[in-house]
């Protein structure tokens, strides 16, 4: 069957087009639904110095209107973000998203004052009243605690004000710069140049030539954008730093800890079993060298194919594929799956101008729309299935609020793990040695940049912020930051004098929110756990399962996974979790084994 062309979003079916009279009305609906909550604010005297003892009836007015215009502007604002972020050059979408910052200003002062209200109410009485108080009771207990970490009122104003020409400009600065640069590069004895994105694909390829010249020629095109890229990030996080000290947090990793619903002790005990894990790691890098004919992997072999006939996967295979997989666990998966496929939620196709990665952003109502730069490879599979996963978390919390909604990084990964392995398990069971050895490779490199790659950044963003409470620092002392960080997970895994300096370019994360690494590894570990729950017992797990999904922004982690009989403030469960992935590592190393001999 020939391949098909690959899928762009639909979004004609949100809005005619951004510059549509219907797209301007929907502008114009939020402004008026901000007003109207600044009055309704106003009245009640929220984020003021009057006392918080509001009425049943007015309490539940106001969280209603909170709700209504959240999730307005989601729909406003995802619209914009999806002509954004699939062509960076797009004047107009530029246009409209900078016309909506002043509306996500005033949006974000008035979370402030809701906050500082909710922080000083009556909880308990207004629950004996209000059934709204009750089902937000969660978002009450966090205001409460989030309130004792803000300015006075008009020092809390001025930093949303100026957070549109701060940390929010460098965001913007940072996704322009990395979408459109591209870089001279000789592939295969041709020079040409290539967008940034695509000269990252080239990780895969299977010629090591082509991988070798392909991150140099990334290294090299980096290194021209240092400068802005360095005066980016140590603004951020000198912004973050000072505002955190000014809130009274004792350090930005304890502000992400609260903002992730876990405490320090569960992100000590992650870490820890991590680290304990990082030679297992390292014995599949070993193995994989063996297996690719060199003593030790260099950066450009992390994402090299290990056989020479991979197989290729269009992205109609790939959604068959998929869709016939989920349904094996749950028919309301797979209907997901499909009407996502079938409604043209995904944008698939690379393109010029597109920014590299991958994300999923609920836009309205169930609906999703999934961001991605389909390859004709297993990885991009695993991705879809990722995506996917994101898409089906949002359906499963469609019925709750925009307040109840709100879920940390942490547990956002769940559902996104649990997919991709549903697929990985489908194709361990049922592939030839060749297919195996091809989707375990692909599964420990997840992993690998996951729990390895990703305790490298979170050591890097921590050694930053450090030395950022003293002064700026240069790109020189960035690159230094991140080689150590690397070479103090990945060790004899990776040759040394073949890593990456630019990382804390490439990642976005750092640009916007803080410790934004470890939730990966927390959503990874986590629903590695969920799964084998699942697999000694599928038939319970399953409306428990997205009971849980449903729930995820309204009880902290620790206490969700208390459902399911998980302590996640001992190393035991991470442990258990990261001895999944040592089995695939056995099994990885007698195949590779096996590969070797024949």
């Amino acid at each position: 069957m020939p391949e098909l062309s690959l899928p762009r979003w639909d979004m004609e079916v949100v809005f005619p087009s951004l510059d549509s009279a219907e797209f301007q009305a929907a502008v114009a609906k939020v402004g008026d639904l901000l007003t109207a909550l600044e009055a309704t604010f106003d009245a009640l005297g929220v984020g003021t110095d009057q006392p918080a003892n509001p009425s049943a009836e007015s309490f539940d007015g106001l969280i209603g209107q909170t709700n209504e215009t959240m999730d307005w502007v989601k729909v406003v604002t995802g619209y914009i973000a999806a002509f954004v972020s699939t062509d960076s050059r797009d004047d107009l979408a530029r246009a409209k998203a900078s016309e909506m910052d002043p509306y996500l200003t005033r949006l974000r002062k008035l979370g402030k004052r809701l906050t500082a209200w909710l922080g000083a109410i009556d909880d308990e009485a207004l629950y004996g009243v209000s059934e709204v108080a009750r089902d937000h009771a969660f978002v009450i207990q966090k205001a409460k605690v989030g309130a004792k970490h803000l300015m006075s009122p008009s020092e809390e104003a001025l930093a949303s004000d100026l957070e549109v020409t701060g940390i929010v400009a460098w965001i913007k600065l940072h996704g322009t710069m990395t979408s459109q640069l591209s870089v001279p590069a000789t592939i295969k004895g041709e020079a040409k140049t290539i967008p940034l994105p695509q000269v990252r694909g080239l990780a895969s390829d299977a010629d090591r030539e082509v991988r070798r010249n392909a991150y140099e020629a990334e290294i090299a095109g980096l290194r021209t954008i240092e400068f802005p890229m360095a005066a980016a990030l140590n603004s951020v996080k000198g912004e973050v730093g000072e505002l955190g000290r000014r809130r009274g947090w004792s350090s930005p990793l304890d502000e992400a800890c609260e903002g992730n619903n876990i405490s320090p002790a569960t992100l000590s005990a992650m870490m820890d079993a991590a680290d304990a894990a990082f030679p297992v790691f390292r014995r599949y890098l070993r193995a994989k060298a063996r297996l690719l004919g060199s003593e030790q992997l260099r950066w450009y072999d992390l994402f090299a194919p290990v056989t020479a006939a991979s197989r290729t996967w269009s992205y109609e295979e790939a959604s068959d594929f998929l869709v016939e997989q989920f349904g094996k666990y749950s028919s309301r998966l797979a209907d997901y799956a499909a009407r996502a496929i079938r409604e043209l939620w995904v944008d698939a196709e690379p393109r010029e101008g597109k920014r590299d990665g991958a994300y999923c952003m609920s836009l309205r109502a169930d609906e999703s729309r999934i961001f991605m730069n389909y390859e004709p490879s297993f990885g991009s599979v695993s991705t879809l299935a990722h995506e996917l996963g994101h898409g089906y978390h949002n359906l499963c919390l469609a019925h709750r609020t925009p307040l109840q909604r709100s879920t940390p990084m942490a547990l956002a990964e769940t559902a996104s793990i649990f997919c991709e392995t549903i697929i990985r398990q489908a194709i361990l069971q049922n592939g030839t040695d060749a297919e195996r050895l091809t989707i375990l490779d692909d599964s420990l490199q997840g992993s690998t940049q996951v729990v390895v790659d990703i305790t490298s950044r979170f050591r890097f963003e921590k050694e930053v912020f450090g030395r950022r409470k003293q002064r700026e620092l240069a790109p020189r002392e960035f690159c230094e930051i991140m080689l150590d960080s690397q070479r103090s997970t990945y060790g004899d895994g990776l040759d040394d004098n073949f890593l990456h300096p630019y990382m804390w370019i490439v990642k976005g994360h750092y640009y916007g929110r803080s410790f934004y690494n470890y939730p990966y590894m927390f959503g990874l570990l986590f629903g590695l756990g969920l799964y084998a729950i699942y697999d000694k017992d599928p038939e319970p797990f399953r409306a428990r399962y997205d009971d849980l999904l449903s729930s995820t922004g309204m009880a902290d982690a620790a206490t969700l996974a208390n459902q399911f009989g998980i302590d996640i403030m001992t190393g035991a469960f991470w442990e258990g979790s990261l001895r999944q992935i040592e089995k695939d590592v056995e099994l990885f190393e007698s195949l590779t084994k096996s590969a070797v001999l024949t």
